[in-house]
């Protein structure tokens, strides 16, 4: 029986394939919907996704785009590898008596993966996001020193240079937290982070599993690609807007530098209190479809690699399919 088990190195390089190409596609949606969930009422510089990336591009250049891309790349691997992975396993281990998984025990395979994948993804959004929002921070107080200057004097005075802000490096941010922090420094938003990615595994998991199944050919034989591609798509976008009001508060738990006159949060229910109370229940998707644009392609490219077994061609084991 041994031989027909999951073969743990080769889903992990297939999960790391996977993260490493879908990242590197996707990254400046994900740094707009970060600055879009961040901005609060009152001190909105993006009107939209295109607005922002329009606007980060004109004043960090395209390189700003991807502020924070080299932490996820490198930990997207881990991350990703121990997600897809960690679903295979238990989905083995809920079908050990050869009967075929329900619905019940496919959401309780997609629990675990979202519970397991947190130790790495909790650290690596920590981080990413201080990096992404740098920009932002940045702009709004360029934008208010140059409004506070015109209306001071009339504009009578010469302009002021507003101060430049340091933009930290993903070294420097964690050697800052570990120092005063700790290890939970890095950490800060676990419960966030939880809430937002098991609920997501749970209705992802189960829905690509049912969408793959309905284009398998009657023979047994492997979904195509396109199939598995469009399924990803499809069940990622769906769990990701599910789950937008968790990665809102989520979001703005994790950063640390705060704009001009934006609240501070103390825990979850705060934060979604002061979110509801201040800017209104439609605050809870800014960023939604941003997220779903992300999360599309990029499960889309996983399950392709993932179910494609890129990695047992590789190491050449066979293909067994989940």
């Amino acid at each position: 029986m041994a031989d027909k088990q999951i073969s743990l190195p080769a889903k992990l390089i297939n999960g790391g394939i996977a993260g490493l190409i879908g990242v590197t596609c996707v990254f400046p949606i994900d740094l707009a919907k970060t600055r879009l969930q961040n901005q609060q009422n009152g001190q909105r510089l993006y009107t939209s996704m295109s607005d922002c990336l329009i606007k980060t591009i004109r004043s960090e250049g395209y390189i700003g785009m991807y502020r924070g891309a080299a932490v996820n790349l490198t930990l997207v691997t881990p991350e990703k590898a121990i997600k897809l992975a960690a679903n295979d396993f238990f989905r083995y281990q809920l079908s050990k008596d050869g009967q075929k998984l329900t619905l019940f025990k496919e959401m309780l395979a997609g629990c675990g993966a979202g519970t397991c994948q947190v130790i790495v993804t909790t650290p690596m959004e920590m981080l990413k996001i201080q990096l992404q929002d740098a920009g932002r921070i940045a702009a709004q107080r360029k934008t208010l020193t140059g409004q506070a200057q015109l209306s001071g004097q009339g504009g009578a005075q010469p302009p002021v240079e507003a101060p430049a802000v340091p933009r930290p490096t993903a070294t420097q941010l964690t050697r800052d937290l570990l120092r005063s922090r700790g290890i939970a420094g890095l950490y800060k938003g676990l419960g966030a982070t939880l809430l937002r990615d098991v609920p997501f595994s749970i209705v992802y998991f189960p829905l690509f599993a049912n969408l793959n199944q309905l284009g398998r050919p009657a023979s047994g034989e492997k979904s195509p690609f396109y199939v598995s591609f469009l399924a990803g798509c499809v069940a990622g976008s769906a769990a990701a807007v599910a789950v937008n009001p968790c990665d809102v508060v989520k979001t703005r738990l994790q950063t640390l530098q705060r704009g001009v006159n934006e609240d501070t949060y103390s825990g979850f229910l705060d934060c979604a209190r002061k979110i509801l109370r201040n800017e209104g229940p439609t605050a809870f998707l800014k960023g939604a479809y941003c997220r779903a644009l992300v999360i599309a392609p990029l499960f889309g490219v996983a399950q392709v690699v993932y179910f494609l077994g890129i990695a047992e061609t590789l190491l050449g084991l066979p293909r067994v399919q989940p």
